[in-house]
């Protein structure tokens, strides 16, 4: 059996967004769909079709067995090979075009609608579209991100995990690493620099190491500083994600966007703003006066920290 997974990170799959910046914590958060895949059909053989942002992510993941990247020619190629399932988890309509113009026997996630020229929905897929209609209005019963994604695409949820190409094998460094910065979409996810301050000032005046994000520019390095760390502070980004994935305690800060969609696999706990009436509005700009990620208490955040510091947690 042969698969064909379709997840460039342009667009975010449960989000009404489609963007030119590749959202790579989008692409990480994808891989647990590679576990449940395996489980279904053990002996398939999975392509995966990503930007080459990306390629750090998911480049050695023992579970698939060929990355392309997306370029000029690729899609010529793909158009000439046949695929038993094709997954395509891109809201693009040129990619779901391409989607739809790849012979397979099955298809799931999105497709072209050639008489709009837009994107819609194959039939196993129309719990996405429904999904993303639904993120505006109030959810009590709001789900894990990775537990929707496998459930839409019929296969069972058993809290996979993320699953990493590169795991560095380095030491622990350091008690407290702060994943401070964000990505250029999404400035409101970002907790005011003072705030980022004081939590240091307070962890380094109790004895602890407290290092700041590194390795921003490369992927792998970024992966080692995450390695190197205990417990990793970090807003929903995808440093988060990493950690996750590392196995690392977690604090997550949580504004703009819902905790209840992320997976933390017992591994920490979430902090957000409680007097916010907007939050969590889904919006990359902040449209009130004042941000409800400057809404978070400091001494909230080092209660958390405290909490996953402590030995045997």
């Amino acid at each position: 059996m042969k698969i064909l997974l379709i997840k460039l990170g342009h667009s975010e799959t449960l989000d009404p967004e489609v963007g030119k910046v590749t959202s790579l914590g989008d692409v990480l958060r994808t891989t647990p769909l590679l576990t449940a895949l395996k489980e279904r059909h053990p002996e398939a053989k999975i392509t995966w079709l990503v930007d080459e942002a990306a390629v750090p992510l998911i480049s050695g993941n023992p579970l698939l067995d060929r990355v392309l990247v997306v370029d000029a020619f690729v899609p010529f190629q793909l158009m000439r090979e046949q695929f038993d399932i094709v997954i395509n988890l891109e809201k693009h309509p040129g990619v779901c075009a391409l989607a739809d113009m790849v012979d397979a026997w099955a298809r799931y996630g999105f497709r072209f609608d050639a008489m709009t020229g837009s994107c819609q929905a194959y039939e196993k897929g129309q719990g996405f579209l429904q999904y993303i209609r639904d993120k505006s209005t109030p959810d009590p019963e709001r789900r894990p991100w990775q537990q929707n994604l496998i459930e839409m695409l019929g296969l069972e949820w058993k809290e996979q995990p993320y699953v990493l190409g590169y795991y560095p094998n380095n030491e622990l460094l350091f008690d407290v690493g702060l994943n401070h910065m964000v990505g250029s979409k999404w400035p409101t996810k970002r907790m005011p620099e003072e705030h980022w301050l004081a939590v240091a000032k307070a962890l380094e005046s109790s004895g602890l190491r407290v290092s700041w994000q590194q390795g921003l520019d490369n992927l792998h390095r970024y992966t080692e500083w995450i390695s190197s760390c205990r417990v990793i502070l970090s807003q929903d980004s995808l440093g988060l994600h990493l950690a996750l994935a590392l196995g690392k305690r977690i604090v997550g800060l949580f504004g703009p966007t819902d905790p209840r969609e992320v997976c933390l696999y017992g591994q920490g706990e979430t902090i957000w703003s409680e007097t916010c009436p907007q939050m969590p509005c889904g919006q990359p700009q902040c449209l009130l006066e004042r941000h409800c990620m400057a809404e978070i208490p400091v001494h909230r955040v080092l209660e958390a920290l405290q909490r996953q510091l402590k030995p045997g947690v």
